[in-house]
């Protein structure tokens, strides 16, 4: 079967990801960062003015990017002058940003830090310390804008995270874990007095997730909290009394917190909370936390990501739709009126060319969520059409539905899309996430190959054309897959685990233990890992690789790519030079689109 023509090349894919993202608010004036592929795939941070004017603060080859957890997050801070203070990808140092454009270092070589906010002159943040011996410790820390001396606050836990001063600067509220955990499954809410006096736990513990303090005022905070089995908001005294919900209901109000500096909800200037809920994507709302009462604003974005900042009444978010790229947008609560700064793609195809999924629930042991993205295009030919089967990294994560060129790259040329949010995803409640404890390589692979079985029976997709994609624990998934049941046509994995004793071994401190509560005991391991399973597998696959991944080795891919050889299975190998854990350059997104592509007109055929 010939592919339909389609208006959507790889390049206006590889293209479209300047991924705008951690906007800041205040004064009139908006801050946010952008990648830029052509240029390396660097993040420069921009910029608009109170009177409507745009400025890119960060020429090349400054780069706003963190590696604190190796996944960083929020690179940067504004004083209340309007100076930006970052995180240099390429040193880790951070240097403040003066109006006229040069950056100054603030602090010396050899740590990295993220988290950040400025308070009464200094910059408070996580710090991550890599020693010699590969030990890597983390602390809340200050420094001084003047003399860059940095004076430790919090110690000895494991990781920190969402570090806050009270407004009249005597308390320090931060979130803190230890291994094995991470912070979906179990974390605290701690105090510490910036006088004197030693700290203390508010809220959290091993089977509670407390995320995003603020405080309301001198004496009470906000927090997020998964204590009923899903992510509400809370508000709780100093000492951890007076604990109410502000708004119970079965939603979550935050995604799951892979970055630091995440503000999934803030305060506006009457006191009231912006705040996202919802089950799957999150709604953008107003909360009034005296009374209960949540209105949704009536804005044209299905979904927000976790990263709020408000100025007066109005709060900037990163929204999206279905047919709505990732766009920076400032709403007006009072108004309700919503307007775009900056969009991930410059130039939009045909919208006839744009898929709108629609929602499913998929029989397997427990019914499982996932998008339906039927092919579609203009005056194009029937016929049962191939699909491709989604599957999303984490795996503690979640796929939602903003607008994503690569499945408009596959729909408009005759090929169909399910996303599925397997057992394990985030966005359904604590229960959901917690299908996969223990279970990784089982339930996921489950939920998955089911999702194929369910599109052919019900007469959707043609069976011997069904192929699954993933990329790192969703390339698990895919290997695993593929090793473990014949519906599947081929296999496409991005930068996937495939043995898990050398991920142990070898991959970053944040997910270290992770596995631990994935899979458990390493006696099972020859059980659910892809590489041992090898045996099992009779589909052609295509693999792609960042030779300079933190996260998940080369070796992975290639260990998977060797085993497939000796057993004469089709397999083909691409590794890309200067690509770590996701592509961000225009030049390996064009030609890992184009490789996949060719490779589905192949086995489709």
């Amino acid at each position: 079967m010939p592919f339909w023509p389609s208006p959507i090349s790889t390049r206006d894919v590889a293209g479209s990801g300047v991924r705008p993202a951690w906007p800041t608010a205040h004064g009139g004036r908006v801050w946010w960062t952008e990648d830029r592929p052509d240029e390396g795939g660097r993040t420069t941070i921009m910029c608009r003015a109170a009177d409507g004017t745009y400025r890119e603060l960060l020429p090349a080859p400054w780069n706003a990017r963190t590696r604190v957890h190796e996944y960083g997050g929020r690179p940067y801070t504004v004083t209340p002058a309007g100076e930006v203070v970052f995180a240099n990808l390429k040193d880790q140092r951070l240097y403040v940003l003066g109006d006229n454009g040069e950056p100054k270092p603030l602090t010396p070589e050899g740590c990295r830090y993220a988290d950040l906010l400025v308070h009464d002159g200094q910059v408070w943040c996580v710090r991550e310390r890599h020693a010699e011996d590969g030990k890597v410790t983390r602390a809340i820390v200050s420094i001084p804008l003047e003399s860059g001396e940095i004076r430790e606050w919090a110690t000895g836990c494991d990781f920190y995270a969402s570090p806050t001063v009270s407004p009249d600067g005597r308390h320090l509220a931060y979130v803190c874990w230890n291994h094995p955990s991470m912070p979906w499954n179990g974390t605290e809410l701690r105090v510490t007095p910036l006088g004197s006096g030693g700290s203390w736990t508010v809220k959290g513990g091993p089977a509670e997730s407390v995320l995003a303090p603020a405080w309301r005022d001198d004496s009470r905070l906000y927090l997020i909290s998964d204590r009923s089995g899903w992510w509400n908001l809370y508000e709780v005294g100093l000492h951890g009394d007076g604990a109410r919900a502000l708004h119970p209901a079965e939603e979550e109000f935050a995604p799951p917190p892979w970055q630091l500096g995440g503000r999934p909800y803030a305060v506006l200037g009457d006191g009231r909370l912006a705040v996202l809920h919802g089950r799957g994507d999150l709604r953008l709302g107003v909360l009034d936390p005296a009374s209960g009462t949540l209105a949704d604003l009536d804005v044209p974005y299905s979904g927000w990501d976790g990263a709020l900042a408000a100025d007066g009444a109005s709060v900037t978010g990163v929204g999206y739709a279905a047919t709505t790229p990732r766009s920076i947008v400032t709403v007006d609560t009072a108004s309700g009126t919503a307007g775009p700064l900056r969009q991930d793609v410059g130039r939009l195809p045909d919208p006839a060319y744009l898929p709108v999924p629609r929602a499913v629930r998929v029989p397997a042991r427990e019914e499982v969520h996932a998008f339906l993205y039927p092919p579609y295009g203009p005056a194009v030919e029937g016929g049962v059409p191939p699909y491709v089967i989604f599957v999303h990294g984490g795996p503690t994560a979640h796929s939602g539905t903003a607008l994503d060129l690569e499945k408009a790259f596959l729909t408009s040329r005759g090929i169909g899309v399910l996303d599925v949010n397997y057992g394990g995803s985030t966005g359904y409640g604590r229960a959901y996430r917690e299908r996969l404890k223990g279970q990784w390589g089982l339930v996921d692979v489950a939920d998955t190959i089911a999702a194929a079985e369910w599109l052919a029976a019900e007469g959707l997709a043609d069976p011997a054309r069904i192929a699954v994609r993933g990329g790192s624990a969703g390339g698990w998934t895919v290997m695993a897959a593929c090793c473990r049941s014949g519906v599947f046509a081929a296999g496409v994995s991005y930068y996937g685990v495939s043995a898990l004793a050398p991920l142990v071994a070898h991959t970053h401190d944040f997910e270290s233990r992770y596995v631990e509560w994935l899979v458990g005991d390493s006696r099972v391991y020859a059980d659910r890992e892809p590489l041992a399973l090898a045996g099992g597998i009779t589909c052609p696959m295509l693999l792609l690789q960042g030779l300079d991944d933190p996260v998940v080795p080369p070796e992975q891919s290639e260990a998977f790519a060797d085993a497939l050889s000796e057993r004469g299975v089709p397999c083909t190998y691409l590794a890309f030079e200067g690509e770590a854990h996701g592509f961000r350059r225009a030049e390996t997104r064009t030609a890992a689109l184009a490789a996949e592509l060719a490779f589905y007109q192949q086995i489709f055929a």
